[in-house]
């Protein structure tokens, strides 16, 4: 393993830790690798070396590159320097990615309390945001007690370029109140944007790893909270791809960013009801699609007269079609059919 330390702005004392692990004829068949970079909490005071190192080993170990930021805290930590400090580091690891046999398009951010806000904001706001999110135990929302009064809420900049997220947080923190995480996750869910979350039982703020190397024994945690780390690598392999061993490569990922094909340029099946609903190529479509519907429930009298309860049909407006279709049974050949038809409708 190759380790490479950076100096990215003297006079605010930031640096980028790289972690590179080096090409091998025992495992020949990975050459590229995905990267995590990691941003340590700290209130923006400091960058705390408990959410550095035991951190990035564990993906490092993993099978992927790691990076450690240290960006502007305390009198340099008014906004939007940390940001800045996050784009510069984006910018330097990719230009960096050839010779370092990085996957530029598979940079992951993860970050703790401070470091979960900048990871935030990084992932809803920034020009070079990263292709996943692991958010721990993050200030997404009102800034709390102790950090950057100049910081901004990134639960309200949450949009459809969002990357998947994976969010970890304990029920009774006192710190970061888990409502941070609960309102960013609503903010994914209306905007349709992938994303796992963990929340424990109990706990106390900036657990970290959770290993008795950085938590100590005698603290009243939850014995599951140490498995986000577990699950978060494996929610990566999900999110990327899981490395192929047959070629130099990754397969493809398990799931996609986005739940629908809702900010795709054609519609498709993977549209939700409400999409087509809105564009009006697609009136015919739509009219077929709940043609079927009534077909598949002929008792039910709202549907055969051709309208639905209000709730009935925001639940519906929300479905992916290709799931409305599936649930009354429809046959392959019909949903091949409408299909093809949807695709040749610009999503507008």
């Amino acid at each position: 393993m190759n380790k490479e330390v950076v100096i990215l702005n003297e006079e605010r004392n930031v640096s980028l830790t790289v972690y590179l692990l080096e090409e091998s004829e025992a495992i020949s068949a990975i050459r590229k690798r995905p990267l995590v970079l990691v941003l340590p909490g700290g209130s923006y005071q400091f960058c705390s070396d408990r959410e550095a190192d035991p951190v990035a080993f564990p993906y490092l170990k993993a099978g992927y590159h790691a990076a450690i930021l240290r960006y502007s805290v305390s009198e340099h930590a008014g906004w939007p320097n940390p940001l800045e400090d996050y784009e510069q580091s984006m910018e330097f690891l990719k230009a960096k990615a050839q010779e370092w046999n990085i996957y530029a398009d598979k940079i992951a951010v993860i970050g703790f309390s401070a470091g979960g806000h900048l990871a935030a904001a990084a992932a809803t706001m920034a020009k070079n945001r990263p292709a996943a999110a692991i958010l721990g135990y993050a200030v997404a929302g009102e800034v709390v007690k102790g950090c950057s009064p100049t910081a901004p809420d990134t639960i309200s900049e949450v949009d459809e370029q969002t990357p998947p997220c994976f969010l970890f947080h304990t029920r009774n923190d006192n710190v970061v109140p888990v409502m941070n995480s609960i309102k960013f996750m609503e903010a994914l869910a209306e905007h349709d944007i992938t994303f796992e979350s963990h929340i424990y039982a109990y706990g106390p703020h900036g657990f970290s790893t959770c290993d008795t190397s950085v938590q100590g024994v005698s603290t009243h945690i939850s014995k599951r909270v140490p498995n986000w780390v577990a699950d978060s690598i494996g929610w990566l392999r999900e999110v990327f791809g899981e490395f192929d061993d047959r070629q130099d490569g990754l397969l493809e990922p398990e799931v996609k960013p986005r739940l629908s094909a809702d900010g795709e340029p054609f519609l498709s099946l993977d549209c939700t009801m409400g999409r087509i609903q809105r564009n009006p190529e697609s009136a015919g479509i739509r009219e077929a699609v709940m043609a079927l519907v009534r077909d598949a429930a002929p008792d039910n009298p709202t549907l055969r007269e051709g309208g639905m309860p209000a709730e009935m049909e925001k639940m519906v407006n929300m479905m992916r079609i290709r799931d409305v279709l599936e649930f009354v049974q429809t046959g392959e050949e019909a949903l091949r059919e409408l299909d093809a038809r949807l695709r040749q409708i610009p999503n507008i």
